[in-house]
């Protein structure tokens, strides 16, 4: 029942420098993947329920999202993951009318991004979301007909466009430049019971999010400890724990659900899903004869290697330098000032003061 996995190809194809280095990218950002959904569960539950501030709300997610080190393989995902598709689906649609039913607040400002930094901020974020999460070999290994997965995707990309790009506009022309200082938009969309659905349904997506992100850390760590064809799932599910305990820890340490996005968009996926991909491909096809006896056929919009190249040569170029260069900078700079303003361990990331309640007249 072995597992393949992203840097395990890498290995097969380009030698163990390209998997060590492959190994690096595809885990860190795996995990700072999975932190990202451990603490987008903190963020969203409080909007329902701010009786609990988002630290304590991290802890509570934290050891609900352990339990996923008990689900062996990404076979048990796939109900779960069409599932999750209706629950986005649902969200996306509900943040579109929402806003839209909502109106303009008074005064709004579409200013836009008048700084550099963020304008890359929100150049990395667009590569962290077109990233994915970067366990296409895991997902493939998961399908009845894997060759069929590259279609599926693109369908998929298709789709999401249909769910991002109408939420995302609607809730921009409504409340504009509250966005900047409001990374969960739920924050500004009025309470009311589809609101509360909507936050439900992403709570469990993000659990399901969580797993996908983490098991190729389980299985990467199983590996790497000679247990992973043990056949006992408690003994496995007692392995994984050390990789589900350092995640809950970041989590709770940088709880900047927006900053820590664009940070991961620009330092780790512009190379896990763009540059070391596009540079393996073009090594991998160098010689004529691995051209001439490649078993996926170039598609029928792209046929020529040479066109191949300069298109893979322009990926790793322009996300080299916009998405890690520049974006790298600006992702570091804003991380650093969220740091500056609200600390480490912040006890409630972005939380609306309480109002204070009035106290009772006095007694005479």
């Amino acid at each position: 029942n072995h597992v393949i996995q992203w840097f395990e190809v890498l290995d097969g194809l380009l030698g163990p420098y390209w998997k060590a280095v492959g190994l690096a990218f595809n885990c860190t950002f795996l995990l700072f993947g999975s932190v990202i959904q451990l603490i987008g569960c903190a963020s969203n539950i409080y909007y329902i329920n701010d009786h609990l501030d988002k630290r304590t709300w991290t802890y509570i997610f934290g050891a609900c999202c352990a339990t996923t080190v008990f689900i062996p393989s990404f076979h048990n995902y796939r109900i779960w993951s069409f599932l999750g598709l209706g629950m986005t689906t649902y969200t996306a649609w509900y943040m579109t009318i929402a806003a839209i039913v909502h109106g303009q607040v008074e005064g709004v400002k579409h200013s836009g991004p008048d700084k550099l930094v963020l304008y890359f901020t929100g150049a990395t974020n667009i590569l962290y979301t077109f990233g994915g999460h970067a366990v296409t070999v895991e997902i493939m290994h998961a399908m009845w007909k894997p060759q069929k997965f590259k279609y599926v995707y693109l369908f998929a990309t298709l789709y999401v466009f249909t769910l991002t790009l109408p939420s995302a506009t609607a809730v921009y022309w409504a409340f504009g430049d509250q966005l900047l200082t409001h990374s969960n938009a739920f924050s500004l969309l009025p309470r009311t019971k589809w609101r509360d659905a909507g936050v439900t349904l992403m709570l469990i997506h993000q659990f399901i999010t969580f797993g996908f992100a983490c098991t190729p850390l389980y299985f990467v760590w199983e590996k790497v400890i000679g247990m992973h064809d043990t056949k006992s799932i408690c003994l496995r599910a007692i392995a994984r724990l050390p990789v589900v305990i350092p995640i809950w820890f970041l989590a709770i340490i940088f709880p900047f659900f927006g900053p820590i996005n664009s940070a991961v968009g620009a330092l780790l996926v512009s190379f896990t899903v763009y540059i070391i991909p596009a540079l393996a491909h073009m090594l991998t096809f160098k010689s004529a004869s691995a051209r001439q006896n490649a078993a996926e056929k170039l598609p029928f919009f792209l046929p020529s290697w040479t066109g191949m190249y300069v298109v893979n040569a322009f990926i790793v170029v322009w996300v080299l330098v916009v998405g890690f260069g520049f974006g790298g900078w600006a992702s570091v700079t804003n991380f650093i000032r969220q740091v500056d303003t609200f600390g480490l361990f912040a006890k409630c990331y972005q939380c609306p003061p309480k109002v204070p309640a009035s106290l009772p007249p006095p007694h005479h």
